[in-house]
């Protein structure tokens, strides 16, 4: 039992470290970075330290750098190539284990292994203290799907109460070692200074995610009538629906809301 714990935690390692796609070259490496305007004061989280290249240039860039790292050999090159920048912790160790800061304002810079996108977000999206921003590489299929593109779904929309997202870059392929099979993006999560919805809003509007996808908004089943979807988003100033019939997270907010006044009567 025990060697095949063992055997699983060398399978774990092996598969983030086979995730991995590094940046090495410096002028994109630059370029990127450039776009996130770090500051001396900043406190930048990385996870995924690789190689060490990307977290050297935040080290020039930010006044201290915490660099997380599950593959024991990357960890030991990285120190080596690091050694000489003070303001950088390097911690060997599963980012999904690693306790994020409890207090004070830090930021997320990271090339993230994208078998754990998903993982990741939600854990610094959901945490007690979340960072004030985080610019991610992952991708682009991944990126679309937390910004609900085409269409909203769950994730989004839950995501979107407290985060502004938005594309900033583009990679080629090319730019990664080894080449990546899929599109890579930059992808920008703001923190919205006040969430849409409380405590208590999110928790109902997740169950009202949940309720309106499983039935439909409208239909047979459905949660609203037309009408009653039609008239809450005109007294809100919205259009009912693109005409190729997606519903924005704005136009979901606001039936969520109509639904919530709705129960109050």
């Amino acid at each position: 039992m025990q060697r095949d714990r063992r055997q699983a935690g060398y399978d774990y390692v092996k598969q983030v470290s086979d995730s991995q796609n590094f940046l090495t070259d410096k002028k994109l490496i630059h370029r990127i970075i450039r776009l996130a305007d770090l500051q001396k004061g900043d406190t930048v989280l990385e996870i995924g330290t690789g190689k060490g290249h990307l977290t050297e240039e935040l080290c020039r860039r930010a006044g201290r750098v915490c660099s997380v790292e599950i593959d024991e050999r990357l960890m030991e090159n990285a120190k080596r190539r690091l050694s000489k920048h003070a303001n950088v912790e390097l911690v060997l160790g599963d980012f999904m284990k690693y306790r994020l800061l409890e207090k004070g304002a830090y930021r997320v810079f990271a090339n993230i292994p994208f078998f754990l996108t998903t993982q990741i977000v939600e854990k610094l999206a959901q945490g007690t203290n979340p960072p004030t921003d985080m610019w991610l590489v992952m991708e682009k299929g991944a990126a679309k799907r937390f910004m609900g593109l085409p269409k909203e779904n769950k994730k989004s929309l839950e995501i979107k109460v407290r985060w502004d997202m938005k594309m900033v870059y583009h990679f080629r392929r090319e730019d990664f070692h080894p080449k990546p099979a899929v599109d890579t993006v930059l992808v920008h999560f703001a923190r919205k200074a006040v969430p849409d919805l409380d405590g208590r809003e999110y928790w109902a509007f997740q169950k009202f995610i949940e309720r309106a996808m499983k039935y439909g908004m409208t239909g047979k089943d459905g949660m609203f009538t037309k009408r009653q979807v039609s008239a809450a988003l005109k007294a809100a100033g919205l259009y009912h629906a693109h005409e190729d019939g997606v519903t924005l997270y704005i136009q979901w907010l606001c039936l969520f809301r109509y639904d919530q006044k709705r129960k109050r009567r």
